[in-house]
């Protein structure tokens, strides 16, 4: 990928990334340079460009933070460059995780640039999780099944670490984007495997997944926000003109994971 084309991926990630580039224009960057000097010089241009708005100055609380979501990025973009190609996947379905997985590469570019050379190497992965999804390269269900836990779990990993970049509010602003991204994935997902496109209640079977993954659930059946119980405030109110149910409660808000709950949940996958 030529770096014209790195920017515009992340553009669709980042839709403002130029905006904060006030030094940089499209035209600016690219017109001085031949298509040899940007295959050679990409990585330390787009370096360079990116530090620059967002710095690498930043506290090592944010780096750290950075470099967990780099991992889970790291695990993501491996499971569907693996999966992408296999005859397993229907027809239908492989438009959808070949975006999702461009998607994915373009997280980790953008991570490892602003992190730099304090970025984390890709590990190995298992992605059988030590045998407990033997199949999951062969068995679309399997796959997807794997697929929709690794979103949903990202989903809710970015949001844990939102208050941990408030220090840092551009890095901030690009985690969200990016975790609205996954939000999108995970409800894309879900639906290809005939569920609803949000989280109903905190276990794995109310997300049509086997009980082999309900800690990445554990918690949404949380009906608590902001001081207010809306179960007790909502469901079986008489007054309200369209009934509220217990589900309709849950599903209203998705809960965050701590980075100890996320880790636990991916380390088997981890080889």
């Amino acid at each position: 990928m030529n770096l014209q084309n790195i920017f515009s991926e992340i553009e669709k990630v980042d839709g403002e990334i130029f905006d904060r580039l006030a030094h940089v224009s499209r035209r600016g960057l690219f017109s001085s340079l031949t298509k040899k000097t940007i295959a050679v010089a990409a990585p330390a241009i787009m370096a360079s460009a990116l530090n620059k708005s967002y710095g690498q100055a930043l506290p090592q609380g944010v780096k750290d933070v950075l470099n967990f979501a780099l991992a889970l990025e790291y695990l993501e973009s491996g499971f569907y460059n693996t999966g992408g190609n296999l005859t397993m996947i229907p027809t239908i379905y492989k438009e959808a995780f070949e975006i999702i997985r461009r998607h994915e590469e373009v997280h980790v570019k953008l991570l490892r640039t602003v992190l730099g050379a304090d970025a984390i190497p890709m590990p190995k992965f298992d992605f059988t999780a030590k045998g407990t999804f033997p199949d999951v390269f062969s068995n679309f269900q399997t796959f997807s099944a794997v697929a929709q836990t690794f979103e949903d779990t990202g989903v809710r990993a970015y949001k844990g670490q939102a208050p941990n970049l408030m220090v840092a509010p551009a890095i901030l602003q690009v985690a969200l984007q990016i975790h609205a991204t996954e939000a999108a994935h995970a409800a894309n997902v879900r639906q290809l495997r005939g569920q609803k496109g949000w989280i109903t209640g905190g276990t794995a079977a109310m997300q049509g997944l086997p009980a082999v993954v309900n800690a990445s659930y554990a918690g949404e059946e949380n009906v608590v926000q902001a001081g207010a119980n809306l179960a007790s405030l909502l469901v079986g109110n008489a007054a309200l003109k369209i009934p509220i149910t217990m589900d309709m409660v849950t599903e209203s808000f998705d809960e965050p994971l701590t980075k100890d709950q996320v880790l636990a949940i991916v380390a088997p996958f981890f080889a």
